[in-house]
Order: C-alpha cells, then sequence, then structure tokens
C-alpha cells in the first residue's frame, strides 16, 4: 500500500529552473525537503500530497486537513521517518 501525505510548502528552498525546485514542506509542523518537479504549478502556502519525498499533487486546504487528521487519527507510525 502507498501513503501519500498532505502538507503546507512554507519556502522554496532550491531553484534550478521552473520545474526542478526543492521546497521546505510543513507535516503539522515537521518540516522537510521535497521535491516539486511533479508539481510545476506549486507555490508557496499551497498544500501537496507528498510521497517518497516528492510532491505527486497539489491539494486544497481543506482536503489535506481533512486527511492528515484522518492519518492522526489512525495512529500511523511516526510522519518524521517516512
Amino acid at each position: 500500500m502507498c501513503l501519500a501525505i498532505p502538507g503546507k510548502i512554507i519556502k522554496i528552498s532550491s531553484e534550478l529552473d521552473d520545474v526542478f525546485r526543492i521546497a521546505k514542506v510543513s507535516f503539522n509542523g515537521i518540516i522537510k525537503d521535497v521535491n516539486l518537479a511533479m508539481v510545476p504549478e506549486a507555490r508557496i502556502n499551497d498544500y501537496v500530497l507528498v510521497h517518497v519525498g516528492s510532491a505527486i499533487s497539489v491539494v486544497d486546504e481543506q482536503e489535506a486537513k481533512t486527511t492528515m487528521d484522518i492519518l492522526l487519527k489512525m495512529e500511523v507510525p511516526d510522519i518524521s521517518e517516512m
């Protein structure tokens, strides 16, 4: 089973061009580097679904928060390990 975790882009930390960018993404307060190559439309303050260190889609804020709430209730293993 694959799992994508929602997070909020708080900073574009590295930018080679419009496609190859790395962002700082907050997952309920845990900050990770995320590759944005698959979502060139993503901007600071957008919410993205992240799988294996890459953002795979941009989602709206309510969807992201609902998904995170469900994951937290399920007691998914420590997100900082993902």
